[in-house]
């Protein structure tokens, strides 16, 4: 991430704005909460937080912030930032460090990962043992730390910061450890910044697709079926399975054939392809099945292998396309959950292409061209590639050094043939092979990673994979997994926000609601909602005893795209008058050029009506 597309977020002056603002608050909690434990403060995308333990209270608990203590925590912390004060680094040998920071646990848990060189100042993993730690210090308050940081408080405006919420946070992300206090904050150059930043926070808020799902009958969260497990309601469901077809058509036209695969899969599948190894942390502890063990299956990859694997397959075979919408499971932490953005049982519009290495360029270029038509039609017209690498210092990428160089090659050179602008970003790859994520941007400009499209030279290798060539010798098929959405459940998580639950015609679970005026208007409506229904559109008649502005106004509510009003003069006429969810009244139309103008709409996929 950066902040002006030159400069690094980690060096910009936003970054160590929040820092520094970090900083300060912890000293602020201080003044309120002089017993508190401090855990990490580090600056994020759009801000800042810090985690304390405030010890536990007579029921046994962790002791909480309160809104009023997070009133007077900001205002503190704001009297604070006016004051001259300037930020000090320094170094402190491991016993100094474990000396100035002696009352504190947290950091001297801190202290002791850095001096086995296990994680850096921020958290993060490393293999950089130290002898000394960095410091920061303003006034008296003092914090591990290697910045940066602005040189005075004064450069952190005390006008142009806020803070936002609490919640709960593990220390070190572990559940088994003890559950601190987050605050989190933000803070800008400027008030006006600060505000405009706001005003994305609440117009986020009404689009918070988690209020809408709810509101608009899309999904349903059941404690008693679990978290992360959504529910799809009959209004979701055909959603999600208007956006089935259209993607499942796409792909026929492209020469994709369809599988199904079960839900579950024996282990030494999943050690087999590596998926077990490199993310058991991720996945759900085995069962035992006959004296066998099986697991929810955490990807599709290895099952569309042995779908290959099915049957001899010939040069004149490739490329083999093989697409599901295939339900997977992931271990994801209570606290990372998040309405339908973070599940732990999601489906992947997953496909994996075997083909032949001189076919690989051509193949990986019709893929991009996919998603690409995949997103010009849902609206997203902000997108960015990133190429995903290995990292060399890191021991979680599998296969050898060739295989990494010609997946690297073979995606940089297709991406390059289609003068498509990418990143790259060391660290991003798939265990078994490089990768080209999509970021796409929404109407609030949040920035979302949805498709991706994966070069993969290991796992032919490890199933031993085989087609017989032109010359009669066995030769190995490269694979190319890809994914446009990414998974159905985030995909339209992402998409309820963008279009703030108002959907284009052609998505909307329910298109058209027609409304009698009154009881006699009744069976002229059901006419006029069988002869729409009969061309494929989604129709209710609303036969409820509210008057017709109620009526107008609950259709609107569920961001119904057109209403049809039903009285004496449309009957008489065998037509409808037409309002729309903005409230625009279109007047009186003929049914058939209404239907002529929905059915174009649907067909050409637009967003206005």
């Amino acid at each position: 991430m950066s902040e002006n597309g030159n400069i690094p977020y980690e060096q910009s002056d936003l970054y160590k704005i929040r820092h520094s603002a970090a900083h300060v608050m912890a000293e602020a909690v201080l003044e309120h909460f002089p017993e508190a434990k401090l855990g990490f403060g580090p600056p994020v995308e759009d801000g800042f937080y810090y985690d304390f333990d405030l010890g536990q209270g007579e029921n046994g608990k962790p002791i909480t912030f309160s809104e009023e203590d997070l009133a007077k925590i900001e205002a503190t912390m704001k009297k604070l930032l006016k004051k001259n004060a300037r930020f000090e680094q320094s170094s402190l040998s491991i016993d100094d460090a474990k000396q100035r920071f002696s009352d504190q646990p947290f950091k001297l848990d801190q202290i002791d990962a850095l001096s086995a060189g296990k994680l850096d100042e921020n958290g993060n993993p490393t293999q950089e043992a130290v002898n000394e730690v960095g410091v920061y210090q303003h006034r008296n308050f003092v914090d591990l730390c290697r910045g940066p940081h602005v040189p005075f408080t004064k450069k952190v405006k005390h006008n142009a910061v806020k803070l936002l919420r609490t919640g709960g946070a593990y220390w070190r992300g572990d559940e088994n450890n003890p559950q601190l206090q987050r605050i989190y904050g933000t803070a800008w150059r400027n008030k006006e910044e600060l505000d405009e930043h706001l005003q994305r926070l609440e117009e986020a808020r009404a689009r918070d697709h988690r209020k809408l799902g709810r509101e608009l009958e899309l999904f349903h969260m059941s404690p008693l079926v679990g978290s992360g497990l959504p529910l799809w309601l009959p209004k979701g469901t055909i959603l999600r399975n208007t956006l089935e077809n259209f993607l499942q058509q796409a792909q026929l036209e492209r020469g994709y054939q369809p599988v199904i695969t079960p839900h579950v899969g024996k282990l030494d599948l999943y050690i087999k392809s590596g998926h077990y190894p490199y993310y058991k942390e991720s996945q759900y502890t085995p069962i035992d099945v006959d004296g066998e063990k099986f697991m929810l299956k955490p990807m599709n990859c290895p099952h569309h292998i042995e779908i290959y694997k099915s049957k001899p397959r010939s040069y004149r075979d490739l490329p083999v396309r093989l697409a599901e919408f295939g339900t997977v499971y992931r271990y994801e932490q209570s606290g990372e959950l998040n309405g339908l953005t973070r599940v732990r049982g999601f489906t992947v519009d997953d496909s994996h292409l075997f083909v032949m290495p001189e076919q690989l360029h051509a193949e990986f270029i019709n893929v991009v061209n996919l998603i690409k038509y995949v997103f010009e039609t849902m609206g997203f017209d902000d997108v960015r590639a990133r190429l995903g690498t290995n990292d060399d210092d890191s021991d979680k990428y599998a296969g050898t050094p060739e295989m990494w160089a010609q997946g690297v090659s073979a995606i940089r050179e297709a991406a390059d043939s289609v003068d498509l602008n990418y990143e790259i970003e060391e660290g991003e790859a798939a265990f078994y092979g490089p990768k080209l994520d999509f970021m796409v941007r929404d109407v609030l400009k949040r920035e979302w990673q949805l498709g991706t499209v994966q070069v993969d030279f290991l796992l032919p290798e490890r199933f031993g994979l085989e087609y017989i060539g032109e010359d009669g010798q066995p030769h190995r098929p490269v694979m190319i997994h890809r994914a446009p959405f990414g998974s159905m459940e985030r995909f339209v998580g992402i998409l309820i926000e963008h279009f703030a639950g108002a959907f284009p015609l052609w998505l909307a679970p329910l298109q058209i609601e027609i409304i009698p005026i009154a009881d006699r208007h009744i069976a002229y409506g059901e006419e006029v909602a069988a002869d729409l229904r009969a061309v494929g559109l989604r129709v209710e008649v609303d036969k409820g005893s509210e008057r017709m502005n109620k009526k107008i106004r609950n259709a609107q509510l569920q961001k119904i795209p057109y209403m049809l009003v039903i009285g004496d003069k449309e009957q008489e006429n065998g037509a409808v008058a037409v309002r729309t969810r903005e409230n625009e009244d279109r007047g009186a139309m003929s049914l058939a050029d209404f239907k002529a103008h929905a059915l174009g709409l649907i067909e050409r996929k637009v967003a206005e009506l």
